[in-house]
C-alpha cells in the first residue's frame, strides 16, 4: 500500500471544507506556510481562520504571524462540452440498481487491491466528486460515482460512467496513473483529478485555482478523518472479548 509523506503537514496548511459565502483567502505566514482558508476574522486578539462551514472549525495564529493575506482566484471556465452545448440534448444516466453502502465499499475494496491505491482514500474521492450519487452529471458533462469526463472514460476503456463498478474502476485507474506521475506526491495527484494535468504542470504544483485548492484540501481532510476512524477501530477492545476474560477471571 502507498504511503503519504507529510500528509498531516499538509493538511495544516490547506483549507478543510468549503464555503459558498466568501471567496477563498490564501494566507501566507512570517515562517513559510500557505494556508488556504475560507476567512479569517479576529477573536480575543487573535487571527481565525475559518475552515468550515459552520465557523466551528478554525487555525488560530498571532496577527504578526501573518505576512500576506491574498484571494484565490477561481479557475478560468472550462470549454463546453456537447452535454452542455445550448440546444443539445441533455445525457441521461442508464437505469441502474440502487447501489448500497455495502456494495460501494465491496467495489473500493476491489478497487484497492487492483491499483494499490488505499480505499479509503477512494471513498474520499467519491465523497468529494458526487457524495456517493451513481447518476450525478457535472455542469461540464462529468459523470457517475468519480466524475469521469467522457473522453477520460473512453480512454480508460469505461463504457458506461453510470454503472457504478466501470467507473470505480476506471477512477482507480486514472488516480493510481496520476499518483505514478507525481511521484506518489497525493495534493498533486489530486490537484491534477480535479483540474487536469496540465494545469499541474503549467504551475509546477497545485494550481492557484480556489476550486482546486478546496478540493485537495477537502479530500486530504476527508482521507484523514477516515484513517483515524479505522486505527480508532483496530485498536478498540471488543466487548465481547472483555467478557470472555472477566469470565475466565471467575
Amino acid at each position: 500500500m502507498r504511503t503519504w509523506v507529510n500528509l498531516a503537514a499538509f493538511c495544516g496548511a490547506l483549507a478543510l471544507a468549503t464555503l459558498p459565502v466568501y471567496a477563498a483567502e490564501q494566507i501566507t505566514l512570517r515562517n513559510g506556510f500557505e494556508i488556504t482558508c475560507h476567512h479569517h476574522a479576529m477573536a480575543n486578539h487573535k487571527i481565525r481562520l475559518y475552515t468550515s462551514p459552520t465557523n466551528e472549525s478554525y487555525i488560530e495564529v498571532a496577527p504578526g504571524e501573518i505576512a500576506r493575506v491574498e484571494r484565490v482566484p477561481d479557475p478560468p471556465a472550462p470549454e463546453p462540452t456537447l452535454a452542455a452545448m445550448p440546444g443539445q440534448p441533455q445525457v441521461q444516466p442508464a437505469a441502474v440498481a440502487v447501489l448500497t453502502k455495502d456494495d460501494l465499499t465491496e467495489m473500493l475494496a476491489k478497487a484497492e487491491g487492483a491499483h494499490n491505491v488505499d480505499r479509503d482514500l477512494l471513498a474520499s474521492i467519491v465523497k468529494a466528486e458526487s457524495n456517493g450519487n451513481a447518476r450525478a452529471v457535472s455542469r461540464t458533462g462529468a459523470k457517475g460515482l468519480m466524475q469521469l469526463m467522457p473522453g477520460t472514460a473512453a480512454d480508460l476503456g469505461v463504457q458506461d460512467s453510470f454503472r457504478p463498478e466501470q467507473n470505480v474502476q476506471g477512477g482507480s485507474t486514472y488516480l493510481d496513473a496520476l499518483l505514478t506521475r507525481y511521484h506518489d506526491n497525493l495534493a498533486l495527484a489530486l490537484a491534477a483529478y480535479n483540474a487536469g494535468p496540465g494545469a499541474v504542470d503549467k504551475y509546477h504544483g497545485i494550481p492557484p485555482y480556489r476550486e482546486t485548492r478546496l478540493y485537495v484540501a477537502r479530500v486530504i481532510h476527508e482521507f484523514n478523518r477516515r484513517v483515524k476512524a479505522r486505527e480508532a477501530l483496530a485498536h478498540k477492545p471488543l466487548v465481547a472479548s472483555s467478557g470472555l476474560a472477566k469470565a475466565a477471571g471467575n
